[in-house]
């Protein structure tokens, strides 16, 4: 793993469906808001990134349902990037209830230009834990 990031999300009365669960498509919202949430914990920000021409898409996406979510319920989700290359990432996600595991889920992003071509991660954003930590320094300086 490279990097770790946790939010906390409440499950919103118009996310849920007519059972009342927590609908299955909005997990991978959830799974973005997790992504967004990792990056801006690095110092970045998507919208910054895409005024550069810097886009992520995702290639892949997975998600495996343990148990049911429900309106008003606080939820957990526990991001991490865990692999990256010269022009993507893979991401794992955990979303929970308390200790209660709801669902598991991975995503592959990859990184393209303003025509959707295939570009490698800029260096300064090809090690987020390096930014972190780089970040970390200035700030105590």
């Amino acid at each position: 793993m490279l990097f770790e990031h946790t939010i906390s999300i409440r499950v919103r009365y118009p996310e849920v469906d007519g059972m009342g669960y927590l609908h299955h498509s909005r997990y991978l919202q959830y799974f973005e808001m997790g992504r967004i949430e990792l990056l801006r914990s690095l110092g970045h920000s998507y919208a910054e990134l895409e005024k550069q021409g810097i886009f992520f898409v995702v290639i892949r996406a997975e998600v495996k349902y343990r148990a049911p979510a429900r309106f008003d319920d606080l939820l957990t989700l526990t991001t991490r990037l865990i692999r990256q290359t010269h022009v993507r990432y893979d991401h794992a996600y955990e979303l929970r209830r308390g200790q209660t595991l709801l669902a598991e889920g991975a995503t592959t992003i990859a990184c393209v230009d303003r025509d959707g071509q295939l570009m490698q991660i800029p260096q300064w954003l090809s090690r987020p834990a390096a930014a972190k930590d780089d970040a970390s320094a200035q700030a105590e300086d």
